[in-house]
């Protein structure tokens, strides 16, 4: 029952990260924010990514049942905040909340099944993990995607009411309690150092190129800050008795390899699947749901090699050949996805994110795995957070950069499909269905945004390399079939 607790925390977070991004053309359209839609995404991400190591931390102090249940609590204000807002800067706002509750989710459920399984065990249950993950992935486009078209958009953020209130009842009368609370220092000022840096790094990777220019005094003060914070953080981490992010485990060659694995498939993953619902609604003329329907390839791929691989994984005590597999499925998947265009069939689309559901559902577990297995059972909590650090990074990172290039891309294409009447249209109209940008303009419109989008799926493929290389990188460690076996060995 603890572990059905912790499959409920999963889905709340998996499905509010999946039922998002369908819902996103008619957020634009209804609250006029098309340079804002990164934004919906990235404050919600910049939130989450600063809370996770703090929660990593608390939860080895207080336990991850207490943590999990404060964690889930703000997400859910967020959520209701989020489902009544009348602007996009309201929405903004709120979705920072939101994200402070999110950061705990994720990264201590991980380690609550560290807590509870041994390592050998625990591939058969981090597929598990993944098939919950894909599940989400499937029902929250579609959900999210329904409820747009059929309600409002702002039932995807109602809908995690009932769904968090039965999350906390599970938890509250199954996970259990520590048995004593143990005593630990709070890295306060290192918590605060790497906020700062990170929000800096990421505010300056959003406004870059779009509110501001990249060689503007305000992005080159935000970057400068950025790095300011970073080393400050690093000095702070070197003299704390009891660090937030231990710097020691990055000399884990397992523990670094695993983080930048992280950030890449972070990148990704928000990269697919942010971006590839505004191409089948503003290129193709699908709808909320159908753009829904369109990841379901995606995550049924997933959830199928995430359940085999985490089985085989629990088999025979090896998990560096699946990230290697799944960076090279990951490859061919992201090369299909940059080769298509306005005339392409939903088909193709599908094709392509079934490949990609194939690689990342054997790359995204193993990290984790292979990770816990390494470091000491009192680390467990703040190794998983980092893990889960880097991986929102990655994502945060991927979904302002991305932003800023489509949104730069759209401007140069729509003039160079439509001449000077490229300047006046207004991208929000694409997805308001008000249909005023015209018919005599709207295959121009159509052109610019896939050859946009063409650009930003192109990018995906040197990552997807990078996470070839990163698995080929990962060392080998049998998984030890106690806990005792792994902290003796």
């Amino acid at each position: 029952m603890a572990f059905v607790a912790i499959m409920l925390t999963i889905l709340l977070a998996a499905l509010d990260q999946t039922i998002v991004a369908t819902a996103l053309p008619a957020i634009v359209g209804e609250l006029r924010g098309f340079n804002e839609l990164s934004w919906v995404v990235s404050a919600y991400l910049i939130a989450t990514t600063v809370t996770i190591p703090l929660y990593g931390k608390l939860s080895d102090i207080h336990g991850r049942r207490r943590m999990m249940l404060i964690a889930i609590s703000v997400f859910l204000l967020g959520s209701l905040l989020c489902g009544v807002a009348q602007s996009m800067g309201q929405l903004i706002a709120f979705r920072i909340i939101q994200g402070i509750g999110a950061g705990g989710l994720i990264p201590l459920a991980q380690a609550a099944i560290a807590d509870l399984v041994p390592p050998r065990d625990r591939g058969r249950y981090q597929g598990f993990v993944g098939a919950v993950w894909a599940v989400a992935a499937i029902a929250g486009p579609l959900l999210g995607g329904t409820l747009t078209d059929a309600a409002s958009w702002r039932w995807i953020f109602l809908i995690n009411l009932p769904v968090g209130a039965i999350a906390m009842l599970v938890i509250a009368r199954t996970m259990p309690a520590p048995r004593q609370r143990a005593e630990h220092q709070l890295d306060l000022l290192g918590a605060a150092t790497l906020t700062v840096a990170t929000t800096c790094l990421l505010l300056a990777s959003v406004w870059g190129g779009t509110t501001y220019g990249w060689d503007s005094p305000q992005i080159l003060g935000l970057g400068a800050t950025g790095v300011l914070f970073i080393g400050a953080f690093i000095a702070v981490e070197q003299r704390a008795p009891e660090p937030l992010l231990p710097l020691r485990l990055f000399r884990i060659g397992i523990f670094s390899v695993s983080s930048a694995a992280s950030f890449i498939l972070g990148a990704l993953l928000f990269g697919v699947t942010i971006y590839v619902p505004l191409f089948v609604q503003g290129v193709q003329g699908g709808s909320a749901t159908n753009a829904g329907a369109v990841l379901i390839p995606l995550a049924f791929a997933w959830v199928l090699i995430s359940t085999i691989s985490g089985q085989l994984i629990s088999r025979f005590g090896r998990y560096r050949p699946f990230p290697i597999a799944g960076g090279v499925v990951t490859i061919a998947g992201v090369s299909l996805l940059a080769s298509l265009g306005a005339d392409d069939s939903r088909t193709q689309v599908a094709v392509a994110l079934t490949v990609i559901g194939c690689g990342m559902g054997l790359m995204w577990q193993p990290y984790i795995v292979a990770t816990q297995n390494r470091v000491a059972m009192r680390e467990v909590g703040v190794a998983t957070s980092g893990l889960v650090f880097f991986r929102s990074m990655g994502g945060s990172l991927a979904v302002a950069v991305l932003g800023t290039i489509l949104a730069n891309r759209l401007a140069t294409e729509l003039v160079a499909e439509l001449g000077e009447a490229g300047r006046t249209v207004d991208p929000n109209r694409l997805f308001d269905g008000s249909n005023e940008i015209g018919v005599e303009l709207l295959d121009g419109v159509q052109e610019a945004l896939a050859a946009s989008l063409h650009t930003v799926f192109l990018v995906l493929v040197p990552l997807a390399v990078a996470a070839l290389a990163l698995a080929l990188a990962l060392q080998e460690k049998p998984l030890a079939r106690t806990h005792e076996e792994r902290d003796s060995a």
